[in-house]
């Protein structure tokens, strides 16, 4: 009897263990399993956990952790894409480093502006990027606390040309004010600079082409006004120099007007059909005197279809008169010039070319520019103003085209105006 009863009580405490061990022990490897999955960022296939209601409940908490888990890793995915996409988006370059001027971010635009070409995050700046002033830059930033600018100059890698580059280091402080990094910003400057420099340029050409005739015409008319009675030879002599320089300050300031209404917003076209054939017919017809002055040939080549162009007639008047004109006062006596025009797919070009003293090559880029000469004595001797060939330039773009030279010195010129053949957009 004793022994029954003790087999029983055996078998009792041998049950209540195994609903203990089911209800408590069994599950922790379970939950041990479904913790290390969250973890590492795996799916678990299931949450639901043997041993009653208490281990299911802690496989439900898991599932609700792991699901808020996921919804904040996919908003941190979303903002960081969009972060990607403005910064990728900003054309000014963007850098933020720490309170010890390690990278912590960056833009493409930084990138290619020093020229990185691995991820340089967490890299002192002064390893990732050489610049001194850059340098400079971010340490008094992190020194004073307050936003700083200044100007830095870098080299094109791929023009191999200088770009100015305005940097603004702004600095990021915790809430008890101690400084934790700095944002800078870096904005390309280098157009402005040029555009600056054309003004300046614009400015002092024109107050020089101004002053001369000016300084002729006053110091004649102070002659004239100190000694009335100049004899009659020499007041014809002065009146004749007086007249040149009259209309040359008369040409100047034509041309001024011209490009500055070609340059205004104002600007407009009067658009009509114009046939290319009496184009050039009576731009010869008009030169034919000054073309025989210098004894010039005109060989005039035409495709053999009738080229219509639907532009302004007169702005491309002024364009030819403008070419001619250039083609004339450099030419050669007895030398020939060269009118063509042909289609180049949906274009037309027109051009002219002279066999005369030509251009080199390193003046051939800016021959389009306001008053820019290769040769500044011989053009003012010539009588040009140097604006000829900006006019014609404006009047292309003007009609939706674009203009293009080749020269040689001492072999002559050619002067390319490509307008479409079709309506301008």
């Amino acid at each position: 009897m004793y022994w029954l009863i003790l087999g029983v009580l055996c078998g009792l405490f041998a049950v209540i263990a195994l609903l203990l061990w089911q209800k408590w022990a069994a599950p922790w490897p379970q939950i041990e399993q479904l913790v290390s999955q969250i973890a590492r960022g795996e799916s678990p296939s299931t949450f639901l956990i043997n041993g009653g209601p208490d281990p299911h409940r802690v496989g439900l908490a898991l599932e609700t952790i792991f699901a808020r888990q996921q919804e904040l890793e996919r908003q941190i995915a979303g903002r960081e894409s969009g972060t990607q996409t403005i910064l990728g988006a900003m054309e000014d370059g963007v850098l933020v480093v720490d309170a010890r001027s390690r990278i912590t971010l960056m833009n493409p635009t930084f990138q290619k502006l020093f020229d990185l070409r691995d991820p340089a995050v967490g890299v002192p700046l002064v390893e990732a990027v050489r610049h001194a002033t850059l340098d400079q830059l971010i340490a008094e930033t992190l020194r004073i606390g307050e936003a700083t600018r200044s100007e830095l100059s870098v080299t094109d890698s791929r023009t191999r040309g200088e770009r100015h580059i305005e940097i603004s280091a702004v600095p990021i402080k915790k809430a008890d004010d101690e400084m934790s990094g700095a944002v800078v910003l870096f904005h390309d400057i280098t157009e402005l600079k040029h555009v600056d420099q054309i003004r300046r340029e614009f400015v002092a050409n024109v107050s020089h082409e101004l002053r001369t005739p000016l300084s002729i015409l006053r110091g004649y008319i102070e002659v004239l006004l100190d000694d009335p009675e100049t004899p009659r030879e020499e007041l014809a002599r002065i009146l004749s120099i007086m007249d040149r320089h009259s209309k040359r300050l008369q040409r100047l300031v034509d041309d001024l007007l011209s490009l500055a209404q070609l340059e205004s917003s104002q600007a407009t076209l009067e658009l009509s059909v114009v046939r290319v054939d009496e184009l050039f017919s009576n731009l010869i017809r008009d030169w034919k005197e000054k073309l025989a002055a210098k004894n010039l040939k005109v060989v005039v080549d035409l495709t053999p279809e009738s080229l219509t162009l639907h532009a302004d007639g007169t702005r491309l008047e002024e364009v030819l008169y403008n070419l001619l004109d250039n083609a004339v006062k450099f030419s050669h006596e007895n030398g020939q010039i060269h009118l063509q025009a042909t289609r180049r797919g949906s274009d037309i070009v027109l051009s002219v070319a002279d066999n005369g003293l030509g251009i080199s090559k390193e003046h051939l880029p800016r021959i389009f520019e306001r008053f820019y000469r290769a040769d500044k004595a011989r053009s003012r001797e010539l009588g040009g103003t140097g604006l000829g060939l900006a006019i014609v330039k404006h009047i292309a773009q003007l009609h939706g085209g674009r203009v293009e030279a080749e020269s040689e010195l001492g072999r002559g010129t050619t002067i390319h105006v490509i307008l479409p053949a079709n309506e301008p957009t």
